[in-house]
């Protein structure tokens, strides 16, 4: 069909070049390709022997980011990069469709050029070798080549999707090969990929506060990188879970200073992981932080034996972190919309009495949630004396250090603590069980945030429209007229109990 090499050239380049007409993605790199791609990127492949013209390989390296050494001539041999310092090295051994030089036929297949096949030697006998799509039956000088080397260092393995010839027969009992038998490339490829990432994750030690961040805001915009954010806040919060077990944060005896201390030390990474993944996110993962809130919550299911009621309640101390975090950060990221999912979302059922369904604005109230003495575990503060109740200045401070690097000003901080107090206290005061909803006891209730034209009362009240966001992303059912009510039923709390503002 085509004597000359040029005319080889010209009729082999259609197969592989995208033709007017072809479906998208038709002569693109394989889920195999881009598999072995990972491999390569993770250090597990550095030398790739092809027999294949095409340039599917190289395009999938790229795609991942690698710049790959290509080797498809023997002229190129001579002035190539030592294998094991080069990232990644594709050995293309019959040619590139785009050369003129291509082996092909039988005869052509016959023999090597010596310094490919010195080439061939080496890294026949210097590394480990999968075979995945070569039958054996033609390419008698690379049939030859294996034939020749001494028992191999390194391990081989032999995927093939059919039968094997006689051919490769021999080679896999010459070498004592492992044949994988009925896997395509793309399952042999895709599934190793997804077995070295299982174990890289299950011997990789524990990531330290910092490097979970920095992991999480690279993953944050890459849609392939989802599930990597997913694995860490999963993580994260299942640290939490495992190291709350009873035995270790027991619900009697005078243990509330130490868990109290307890479960914030545990919640650390995470409050640092939520702080960044909210404040950087756009929306895109919002499933993911209220999933880890969500597991948070169900500390406090059921149990048996003896309780104290403060320690019992105090189950629900790192939700709360976490959604006083997350809050706080969206305060600050202008991201207020969010605000209605957290603080209706996820529900809890309480477990004694008449059980209700309450939303997180309700039951993780910090009254209810830290209802013990925290004097104990405040810190020293120049001489000042506490006022109670204390859980406003109690959480302002622990959740400082996860959000300092998202807002270094103390004022601003401060101030979006209390702006988030307040919404959250909106939020409960509209919960239709009023004896439980009643607001979250802090610093927006004092006199400076109500009595000046500047106020955050005032400001609030005057956001109060069909455009407000937390109306719009459905809290207060997305009716305007129960999110004024509520803020009618704050004032008449407010005024019925002066002892909690000053």
């Amino acid at each position: 069909m085509a004597p000359t090499a040029a005319g080889r050239q010209s009729q082999l380049a259609r197969y592989f070049q995208p033709q007017e007409g072809d479906e998208p993605g038709a002569k693109g790199p394989t889920p195999a390709h881009r598999a072995i791609a990972q491999l390569v990127r993770r250090g597990s492949i550095r030398v790739i022997l092809t027999t294949n013209f095409d340039r599917l390989t190289e395009r999938a390296l790229e795609e991942a980011g690698i710049s790959p050494q290509i080797i498809s001539r023997p002229s190129q041999i001579e002035g190539m990069m030592p294998l094991p310092h080069a990232p990644v090295t594709v050995i293309k051994l019959h040619g590139d469709y785009a050369d003129l030089d291509q082996l092909n036929t039988v005869d052509e297949l016959e023999t090597y050029d010596p310094a490919q096949q010195e080439l061939l030697k080496r890294v026949l006998d210097e590394y480990g070798l999968l075979i995945c799509g070569w039958s054996a039956d033609w390419d008698t000088a690379l049939v030859r080549a294996l034939e020749g080397v001494r028992p191999r260092r390194y391990p081989m393995f032999w995927s093939s999707f059919s039968t094997l010839g006689e051919a490769a027969k021999r080679l896999t009992a010459q070498h004592n090969a492992a044949v994988i038998h009925g896997m395509t490339a793309d399952d042999l490829f895709s599934d190793l990929q997804q077995r070295i990432e299982a174990l890289d994750r299950m011997t990789a030690p524990p990531i330290t506060r910092d490097m979970a961040v920095t992991r999480l805001k690279r993953a944050l915009p890459d849609p392939v990188r989802r599930i990597e954010a997913t694995d860490l806040v999963h993580q994260a919060t299942t640290d939490i879970l495992d190291r709350t077990a009873a035995a270790s944060r027991p619900l009697s005896g005078p243990v509330f200073d130490e868990s109290v201390r307890g479960y914030r030390a545990d919640c650390d990474i995470l409050l640092h992981l939520l702080a960044h993944g909210v404040f950087h996110d756009d929306g895109t993962h919002d499933a993911l932080w209220l999933r880890a809130v969500e597991r948070l919550t169900r500390m406090r299911s059921s149990f048996s034996g003896s309780f104290h009621e403060a320690l019992e309640a105090l189950r629900h101390y790192p939700a709360l972190l976490a959604t006083w975090t997350m809050g706080v950060t969206a305060v600050i990221a202008r991201r207020e919309e969010f605000l209605a999912t957290i603080l209706t979302q996820p529900t809890w059922t309480t477990l004694w009495g008449r059980t209700q369904n309450q939303p997180p604005a309700v039951y993780l109230n910090p009254g209810r949630v830290l209802p013990g003495d925290l004097s104990s575990v405040m810190p020293p503060s120049e001489g000042m004396r506490w006022t109670v109740p204390l859980q406003d200045r109690f959480l302002r401070q622990e959740t400082r250090e996860p959000l300092q690097a998202i807002e270094p000003d103390d004022t601003a901080y401060q101030t979006a603590c209390t702006r988030f107090e307040f919404l959250a206290s909106l939020v409960a005061l509209d919960n239709d069980a009023q004896s439980l909803g009643f607001p979250w006891i802090g610093e927006f209730l004092n006199d400076e945030h109500w009595e000046y034209d500047t106020g955050m009362a005032k400001t609030i009240k005057e956001e109060l429209t069909h455009s407000w966001p937390l109306l719009r992303a459905g809290a207060f059912g997305g009716n305007l007229d129960r999110a004024q009510t509520a803020y009618e039923r704050l004032v008449e709390w407010r005024a019925r109990n002066p002892r909690y503002h000053w």
